[in-house]
């Protein structure tokens, strides 16, 4: 990694909808747009019944940060950072 590109932390909360328990939303963070994931804390449903929620530190370029939302925005998750509450 360049000076250009340096690395950063992003603390999230993302809630995972019923609709979507069964989708490898984190392994794609991942596996697609290339951050490091650290699950700091996680509530989910038994059997993934009901909503669950995840706690996550992301690490990786701010162009990877934004892309790794922006796959969670077309997802329609409910995100909450240090700063605001989005209903996507």
């Amino acid at each position: 990694m360049n000076s250009e590109n340096p690395l950063i932390n992003k603390r999230i909360c993302v809630r995972i909808s019923q609709d979507h328990c069964q989708e490898p939303v984190i392994s794609r963070l991942v596996s697609e747009y290339g951050l490091t994931v650290n699950i700091k804390a996680a509530i989910l449903g038994q059997n993934a019944v009901g909503d669950g929620w995840f706690d996550l530190d992301l690490q990786g370029t701010e162009a990877q940060i934004q892309n790794g939302l922006n796959y969670l925005q077309e997802l329609k998750l409910q995100i909450w950072d240090e700063n605001s509450i989005s209903n996507w």
